[in-house]
C-alpha cells in the first residue's frame, strides 16, 4: 500500500512533523507551496478570511500524481482554527476513492474544521481515515 505524505507549512512546524512521520513510514513526501509566498500581513488577515470562508488559491503543481497513492496523509496548520487556502486547493484536487488522514497542526491544538474537512472528503468521494489535532 503506498502512502504519501502531503503538507503545507507556512512557519516550518508542520514541515518538520510532516518529515519525520515520513522517515518514520518510509512514506512518500510533497509539499504544497504558494504560487506567490503570502507576506505575513497578507497571511494572518487575507489568508485567514479566506481560511474562514473555505476559499482557495493558487499553488504549484506537485510533483506526484496523487492517483498513484492508496492513502494520502494531510499535514497542514490552522489559520483562523480552519484549514489555509493553500489547502483548500488540495483538497479541491484529491483524486476519487482514496484513504485520508488529516493532521491539524496548532498552537492551541484545537481545530474546529474537522467537519468541513470530512464533508469536502466524501464528496470528494474519499474515506477520511483518521483526523488528528496536533498540538506544537
Amino acid at each position: 500500500m503506498k502512502k504519501l505524505i502531503i503538507f503545507y507549512s507556512y512557519t516550518g512546524h508542520t514541515k518538520t512533523l510532516a518529515k519525520e512521520l515520513a522517515a518514520k513510514e518510509s512514506a512518500d513526501i510533497a509539499e504544497v507551496l504558494d504560487t506567490h509566498r503570502p507576506g505575513k500581513l497578507k497571511a494572518y488577515t487575507l489568508g485567514c478570511y479566506a481560511a474562514i470562508k473555505g476559499k482557495a488559491w493558487p499553488i504549484l503543481p506537485l510533483k506526484v500524481d496523487l492517483k498513484a497513492y492508496d492513502t494520502l496523509v494531510l499535514f497542514s496548520p490552522t489559520w483562523a482554527s480552519n484549514v489555509p487556502p493553500a489547502v483548500n486547493t488540495i483538497l479541491e484536487q484529491l483524486p476519487k476513492g482514496k484513504k485520508i488522514l488529516v493532521k491539524m497542526v496548532s498552537a492551541s491544538g484545537n481545530s474546529k474544521c474537522k467537519a468541513r474537512i470530512e464533508e469536502i472528503i466524501k464528496a470528494k468521494g474519499c474515506t477520511l481515515q483518521d483526523f488528528e489535532d496536533i498540538k506544537r
